[in-house]
């Protein structure tokens, strides 16, 4: 009778696939985990390239130059590695996981190009420069976008099974272009090398990479 009729001003709970109110809480945590684990593991994944000393097969997962799109990289990996962990937990208690969390990997990089190119369309023509601090400021309000996305797609109503296949289409495809970008990447600035904030004409695994070294030294 009281689901039926909720008493006035009572919160309507969002029922899960089993039939359980969806614990929104709960799922802030395991978003809030998300969203650092991602910046951390963003951050470690910057260097892999240079600790592996080069090594083609690190440039799976590690920014080859520094391109704005070799840098989203660093978020996608650490994301899909999270969300596979997570579905295991959660994949009883929540809707739509694969829908929100394939939104969240689209609406990330999205928001990190975005949130990138206007501050710097700011800074450049001012400073003749960009920030580091407002830099890791872009990838950071792009995780966060989103895990807010995610958390509200996961705490919503269950919207079907196609849009999980869509997901899933949608992941696939980001995988595939993601792991393939250093070997084949087009010629379009966002994969063009960015050193310094300046466009260098380079596409994918550079020849020469002394000047990049951070901890192995020139």
């Amino acid at each position: 009778m009281s689901d039926t009729f909720p008493r006035p001003g009572a919160t309507h709970q969002v029922k899960g696939p089993e039939g359980e109110p969806i614990d929104r809480r709960r799922v802030i945590v395991w978003e809030v985990a998300a969203f650092f684990a991602i910046n951390l593991a963003a951050s470690a994944l910057h260097f892999v390239f240079e600790l592996s000393n080069f090594a083609e097969p690190v440039a799976v997962i590690g920014s080859v130059n520094e391109s704005t799109f070799e840098h989203l990289k660093l978020y996608f990996w650490p994301a899909l590695v999270f969300s596979l962990i997570q579905h295991a937990y959660t994949r009883k208690s929540v809707n739509n996981y694969w829908w929100g969390k394939g939104l969240a990997m689209v609406v990330t990089p999205l928001t990190i190009i975005t949130a990138f190119y206007f501050y710097l369309g700011i800074a450049l023509p001012i400073f003749g420069s960009g920030f580091l601090a407002l830099d890791i400021g872009a990838g950071v309000l792009g995780v966060l976008a989103g895990n807010i996305v995610a958390y509200r797609q996961l705490t919503s109503q269950q919207k079907g099974k196609r849009r999980t296949y869509a997901a899933w289409v949608a992941i696939g495809s980001l995988v595939i272009v993601m792991a393939t970008s250093a070997w084949f990447p087009p010629e379009f600035f966002l994969y063009e090398n960015f050193y310094g904030y300046e466009y260098t004409g380079e596409y994918g695994i550079l020849e020469d990479y002394s000047e990049y070294r951070v901890f192995t030294g020139r």
